[in-house]
């Protein structure tokens, strides 16, 4: 609203773009990012968009600034989790482990919290703290019935935290736990629970593709044959025929 219509329009555009391509195409949506911020660099939606970006390309300083611009726009501390996250992938756990103790968090919703948590047992992995890790991610959140949108993450990190301790039997009921939330497939748990149990998966399309890779083998190698065969008999008569004309010259 705070832009002229036509520049909005643009703006709007290249935001569009961002949102529709950042998951596939992480690289080109950044592109419609910079130049979203090029025509409206003092609008908080466009400075987020650009976080996120930068983000999904692991720019994790520029995105740090992004969100920290953001934020004082808006005030809002919405961003905080994943300005957390910006310090680990900085290689700065410690910062993130100090975002999570800083008043920001109790003004976080449910979600920004379980969020919260995700990104501080992560720095705690960070510090080989696997114990520590294992322990900050219980938390009512964890052990409710109740499916939420950060169930299956919640559950999937307290599964893969478990199996870095070598508690490998309960990795296994966390993963399975993670699948029965995981609705739209967003994590690899089944994946993970697979390995655990022993269990191969055969891709039927490949395994298609090399029958028929076997088959034609087959048929190049019968067809070689063949000629092969058709060439000996041509030679056999030929030598025939050269010895019939020795023949027929020593009547002669």
């Amino acid at each position: 609203m705070s832009l002229p219509k036509t520049l909005a329009d643009d703006v709007a555009k290249n935001l569009v773009m961002v949102a529709r391509l950042i998951d596939e195409d992480p690289e080109e949506a950044y592109a419609y990012s910079r130049i979203a911020l090029k025509l409206a660099s003092r609008v908080a939606a466009v400075r987020e968009a650009a976080g996120f970006a930068a983000y999904a390309t692991q720019k994790y300083s520029e995105a740090l600034a992004e969100f920290r611009a953001a934020k004082r726009m808006t005030g809002s501390v919405e961003l905080w989790p994943v300005m957390a996250d910006c310090e680990r992938g900085l290689g700065r756990p410690e910062r993130a482990m100090a975002m999570a103790g800083e008043p920001e968090v109790q003004k976080l919703d449910k979600a920004g919290q379980v969020e919260m948590r995700l990104v501080a047992a992560g720095a705690r992995r960070d510090m080989g703290q696997i114990d520590a890790a294992i322990v900050t991610l219980q938390s009512p959140e964890l052990a409710s019935n109740s499916v939420q949108p950060w169930t299956a993450r919640l559950r999937y990190a307290y599964a893969d935290a478990l199996l870095a301790a070598k508690r490998e039997d309960e990795a296994k009921e966390w993963f399975a736990k993670a699948i029965e939330a995981d609705r739209d497939g967003t994590t690899d748990a089944s994946d993970r629970l697979a390995e655990l149990e022993g269990v191969e998966f055969v891709d039927v399309e490949e395994e298609a593709d090399d029958e028929a890779d076997v088959e034609a083998e087959v048929e190049v190698e019968a067809d070689d044959e063949v000629e092969a065969e058709v060439e000996a008999e041509a030679e056999v008569e030929a030598e025939v025929e050269v010895d019939e004309q020795v023949v027929d010259r020593d009547k002669d």
